[in-house]
């Protein structure tokens, strides 16, 4: 295993699964973790699983026409609170893409109990923020992952 695979999660068939540890700096004053810092840990989610599926960021950043994703749309459900110490872990599905679009289930979980969920439609956009559809090399090695 290279370093940097031990810190990008490992699939379960077609879900990546990203381990997440909450500390002191993800939480209020209470010790929930802030509502926001999901954002965070579904994002980690969503890009260990392309670097796990052989989708390298600062390739496309450095392709003759360089790329790039946004999200433009999330729909997050906050479930039950996650609190200072957990051991949660993101499971991340794509399903599809569809022209400039990527369709993107997570759910954070902790053991057996649903913390979050979000559906996410994410887009491929060149540098001047203009959608662009992916690179075929990209779908080819996404296909053998969509969970439809």
């Amino acid at each position: 295993m290279k370093t940097d695979e031990a810190y990008a999660g490992r699939f379960d068939g077609k879900t990546h699964l990203l381990p997440v540890r909450i500390y002191y700096e993800d939480t209020d004053m209470s010790g929930v973790v802030y509502h926001a810092n999901y954002l965070r840990y579904f994002e980690r989610g969503r890009s260990d699983f392309l670097r796990m599926a052989g989708v390298n960021h600062t390739e496309l950043q450095n392709r003759e026409k360089p790329m790039a994703f946004a999200v433009i749309a999330m729909d997050l459900r906050f479930k039950k609170p996650a609190r200072i110490d957990d051991a949660l872990v993101v499971h991340t599905k794509y399903h599809a893409i569809k022209g400039v679009k990527l369709h993107i289930d997570q759910i954070i979980m902790r053991g057996e109990t649903e913390i979050a969920t979000a559906q996410v439609t994410a887009v491929c956009i060149d540098f001047n923020g203009n959608p662009q559809r992916p690179p075929k090399e990209m779908v080819e090695l996404l296909s053998g992952y969509f969970s439809l």
